[in-house]
């Protein structure tokens, strides 16, 4: 009974493998090659799928989804004979599992290899100033060459960018005196233009203050000038309209000298020649009043009035 429960043993042993064997899930993005007796049958997609136990074999699982690889830092000499090391990444997708397995050994070696010399090609027609300055031109003809190289290998290449472009350290120094250079001197123009403009402004500020401050005093002045007149014109209206005679204005203009006399500044002053008429006329007018009352000196000589302290 003990060698027939091993064999029936054996049996479901063998069963249960070649089920196993049997039934492959591909998941979803992937694909598997099937070969029988090492010759290419078919190419499995995604969900489930039957093979011929110990007879198919799976070859290669390949992820269909686009991939990402960096690429290690590559010295390229440029036209001017500068070394640069240049990082690239590449992304890129599988879209024909067979010739990704039986076109190209490995085909991320492959695209490394193509990358590097596609790079040392374009960058060898350049110079540092237009490497540093042409990223998207680079990127543009690297990914030209990759996608038409690994066309053939079932492989796309979606994008291609430079990461990084590092130039030798020497270079580096003196590419930073000269942008330090570059921002002084810019910084120089501005500060220069913005002191000008400044200059401009104020001068012109100045003029237009002048300019209103002179056309301020010209109407001060006649509009002064216009009162004066207008106070002038009144009181020689006035003056008319009462008719005032010789003994009036006479009076008037005593009242007016002590005025005249007023003020610290004041310790001589003189009696015009017309005081003699004024005297003249008032010696007159109260002679007639006082029937000739003495005190008043009625002769044409000039009197000069003391000067008042």
């Amino acid at each position: 009974m003990q060698p027939i429960i091993i064999v029936l043993i054996i049996l479901v042993v063998l069963v249960f493998i070649a089920l196993i064997k049997t039934i492959q899930v591909i998941p979803q993005a992937s694909a598997a090659i099937v070969e029988r007796f090492g010759r290419y049958t078919r190419t499995l997609n995604a969900g489930l799928n039957i093979v011929v136990p110990f007879i198919d074999s799976i070859r290669n699982r390949i992820d269909l989804r686009e991939q990402v690889v960096p690429f290690p830092p590559q010295p390229v000499i440029t036209q001017d004979n500068l070394v640069v090391n240049i990082d690239t990444v590449i992304y890129y997708q599988v879209t024909d599992a067979r010739a990704a397995t039986y076109e190209v050994a490995s085909y991320i070696q492959a695209i490394e290899q193509l990358t590097v010399t596609t790079l040392r090609n374009i960058i060898g027609g350049m110079d540092l100033e237009r490497t540093l300055t042409s990223r998207e031109e680079i990127n543009a003809a690297l990914r030209g060459v990759l996608d038409e190289a690994t066309g053939k290998w079932g492989i796309r290449v979606n994008r291609v960018e430079l990461k990084a472009i590092e130039p030798p350290t020497s270079i580096q120094d003196s590419m930073e005196k000269q942008m330090r250079a570059d921002r002084d001197k810019r910084a120089a123009i501005l500060q220069a233009e913005g002191t000008r403009q400044s200059a401009i402004l104020t001068a012109e500020g100045e003029k237009q203050s002048a300019i209103l401050r002179a056309e301020g005093e010209a109407k001060a002045s006649a509009l002064r000038a216009e009162g004066e007149a207008q106070a002038i014109r009144t009181v020689f209206e006035s003056i008319h309209a009462g008719d005032p005679d010789q003994k009036l204005l006479s009076y008037q203009y005593l009242q007016m000298l002590p005025k005249i006399a007023e003020g610290d500044a004041n310790k001589l002053w003189i009696v015009p020649s017309e005081i003699g008429d004024a005297l003249k006329g008032l010696s007159g007018a109260f002679g007639n009043l006082g029937n000739g009352a003495p005190g008043f000196d009625t002769g044409k000589e000039r009197r000069e009035q003391p000067p008042v302290d």
